[in-house]
């Protein structure tokens, strides 16, 4: 990676590795860093804001440290000077230190790479995406998205990005350490939302 990572905060996308991510540029700022990045090494890094961003979303509001780097496998230069990109995730990162000499932000990062599995954690990560394609029979968001052949780590990080989790709860998930404690949460999370959805009265029990 570059000395400077350039970084796209948005309020409700997270990325994670090998996995797609369209998305569409408007802002002047935001135009600036996708032609830099196009005459660079195409390497655009993803992060969330925090809540409270609203308040300054002009500025330069906070962002959770850990993130995930992306590269421009696509990007069409629409003739108002918008873009449309593909973003394919990179690895995960965690910000050391901003730079704020340009209009959009950069960041010093180093890589936040997932801890070595065992083979142990390798088991019990089938155990788990036998639990997930359990648990998403018929449900036609991840049918759409997701092969069977993929392999666990693609599909795992899929999941985590494809499904319709609350942003925070992608935050959540890109910030395990690795993937068997990643794959472990998204079943967790996901039998969560079966039970509320089968029991729409039990999320309203009061505290």
């Amino acid at each position: 990676m570059s000395d400077l990572l350039p970084l796209f905060p948005l309020p409700n996308v997270v990325l994670f590795p090998n996995v797609f991510l369209p998305l569409h540029i408007f802002e002047p700022r935001y135009r600036d860093m996708v032609a830099d990045a196009l005459a660079s090494d195409r390497l655009i890094g993803m992060v969330l804001l925090k809540p409270g961003w609203e308040r300054d979303y002009e500025g330069r509001p906070p962002v959770y440290p850990i993130g995930c780097s992306g590269v421009m496998t696509h990007a069409a230069r629409l003739p108002d000077g918008r873009y449309n990109i593909v973003l394919r995730g990179v690895e995960r990162f965690r910000i050391l230190e901003e730079d704020h000499s340009l209009a959009y932000r950069r960041a010093i990062i180093e890589p936040a790479a997932d801890g070595t599995l065992t083979s142990d954690d390798r088991t019990i990560v089938k155990h788990q995406r036998a639990k997930l394609e359990a648990l998403l029979e018929g449900r036609t968001d991840a049918d759409r998205k997701i092969p069977g052949s993929m392999g666990d780590e693609d599909l795992i990080n899929a999941l985590a990005q494809y499904l319709d989790f609350e942003a925070l709860e992608k935050q959540a998930l890109l910030e395990q350490k690795n993937l068997r404690a990643r794959a472990e949460s998204l079943v967790e999370l996901l039998e969560m939302k079966v039970l509320s959805a089968r029991h729409p009265h039990m999320t309203n029990v009061a505290h």
